[in-house]
């Protein structure tokens, strides 16, 4: 569950989490937020795929604040 970050900590860690296939027509798509991934900090050309996060704030929240995950950095 996505949660706002400590103050000052603009980095922080994605901790371990469980990841498990789901028929695209059996997605809850309620209160998820898209968040692209990319290799490194330089977004643009490294973007590798989108990852479906779960949220109790409205995806719109993480969108403005440009939440991603980043697999470097």
């Amino acid at each position: 569950m996505m949660t706002d970050a400590r103050l000052k900590d603009l980095t922080p860690a994605m901790p371990v989490i469980f990841i498990k296939a789901i028929p695209a027509d059996k997605q809850d798509t309620r209160s998820v937020y898209p968040c692209p991934v990319y290799k490194t900090r330089q977004r643009g050309p490294t973007y590798v795929w989108t990852f479906n996060l779960k949220t109790k704030e409205n995806p719109s929240k993480w969108v403005l604040a440009g939440v991603a995950l980043l697999l470097q950095i």
